[in-house]
């Protein structure tokens, strides 16, 4: 996701790496350029506040677009769950930071309030970024983030059990379930995903849902029911775990990570510890749809904005920062650093050519969709239907038709 209801695993990874590409950011970030790019000639003296959910490990990547715009920085990170209500806290105060990293569906919630600034007032924009980034962080056809990078989920797989059992990495739903029943053996099972009942379970199902023509406004469709038959049926012929309902993406993975699945849905912000666990031979594609056609993911990552504190210099100042932030060359030094993607679109396949691991994840966001693409602030009452669907199937108290149903009638 950052998928979770405010605490994903992405957020957990605590961008594992960092304290390793700091040493090297200030070399790379010289002469950071852009959209919105800021001369280091500003600043005079003042002091930016920011906050993250971020820990320290992230503070030199600030330091070094705090020395080019010419600024100070207070930094100031607190923990992910907390965030909004702290937000809306600050902006009921006028206490608001000068910076402010949201989660990207989160955006369009803190824009509605009137707490954040039009980003192209600091003659920033997103027009070279991945579509469904720009969207996300668009409300009512203003800019009000800037994300640097961006991530999705795709279909890891096992290379050697793959090619010991002569299974190729599946493209539709068909080959999926054959595959998954092929690579069941004993103690493990072909494939495995999250079904938990929070978002990080609606995370993982969209592709499914999405990419058959689901649609959040109403989720009891054929389409929609044809994507749950899907899941069900693949825990019902023993190919997923009927742990799935329990596990969050961190469990999926470490059942990867053990052996105990061939197959994964998860995100490149595992990337880290799949390559420390010894002797795993991982790779990853786009997750499979019903034809076959182009995956339709939901895009996750933070984004930088500028909030409305009142003093106006400030606040240029700050969109200065945000440009340096997603400059080109920032994009990239991010990418290394969260083990994401570059958002601009040329910046990102330049990434994927030198950093395969990826490839497949560059792929899959030029066709994603951003979560609040459709709904904007109401997309949390769709998500938290979507997974209650998905558990009343599951776990056997409706069929795959029938819980869409009910979980559309009962959360509205």
């Amino acid at each position: 996701m950052k998928p979770g209801s405010r605490s994903t695993s992405r957020r957990t990874r605590a961008l594992v790496g960092a304290v390793a590409v700091a040493a090297t950011v200030p070399l790379v970030l010289a002469g950071c350029s852009g959209s919105g790019n800021a001369s280091s000639s500003g600043g005079g003296g003042k002091t930016l506040t920011i906050e993250d959910y971020y820990d320290a490990n992230y503070d030199p990547v600030y330091q070094q677009c705090a020395k080019d715009v010419g600024v100070e920085v207070k930094i100031n990170h607190v923990a992910g769950a907390g965030l909004i209500s702290k937000v809306l806290q600050q902006a009921s105060s006028r206490t608001l930071p000068d910076v402010l990293m949201l989660d990207n569906p989160d955006v369009q919630q803190i824009a509605s309030s009137g707490a954040l600034s039009d980003l192209s007032d600091y003659g920033l924009d997103a027009d070279d970024d991945v579509p469904g980034v720009k969207g996300a962080n668009t409300f009512e056809g203003k800019l009000y983030g800037l994300q640097p990078n961006t991530n999705s989920i795709a279909l890891y797989y096992n290379k050697k059990l793959l090619a010991d059992a002569g299974v190729q990495p599946p493209k539709t739903w068909d080959e999926l379930k054959t595959a998954a029943k092929t690579l069941t053996k004993g103690s493990t099972y072909g494939f495995a995903m999250s079904n938990i009942n929070t978002y990080e379970g609606t995370w993982q199902f969209l592709p499914f849902f999405w990419s058959n023509g689901g649609d959040e406004k109403d989720i009891a469709t054929p389409e929609a029911a044809q994507a749950l038959q899907l899941v069900q049926d693949l825990q019902a012929d023993g190919s997923m775990s009927k742990s799935s309902i329990n596990w969050a993406q961190a469990d999926v993975n470490n059942q990867f990570i053990a052996g105990k699945a061939a197959m994964m849905i998860n995100g490149p912000w595992q990337l880290p510890a799949l390559k420390k666990a010894k002797d795993l031979q991982f790779d990853s594609v786009p997750i499979p749809t019903r034809t076959g056609s182009e995956t339709v993911a939901p895009l996750g990552g933070e984004a930088f904005t500028v909030p409305q504190t009142g003093d106006k210099d400030k606040m240029q100042l700050a969109g200065k920062f945000v440009g340096c932030l997603n400059s080109d060359k920032m994009q990239a030094v991010l990418a290394g650093v969260s083990g994401n993607v570059p958002t601009n679109i040329e910046v990102g396949k330049a990434w994927a050519k030198d950093h395969a691991d990826v490839a497949s994840f560059v792929t899959t966001v030029q066709t994603a969709r951003a979560r609040t693409g459709e709904l904007g602030p109401d997309w949390p009452k769709a998500a938290t239907k979507i997974y209650t669907a998905v558990q009343l199937a599951l776990t056997g108290k409706a069929d795959p038709e029938q819980a869409l149903e009910q979980a559309q009638s009962q959360n509205q």
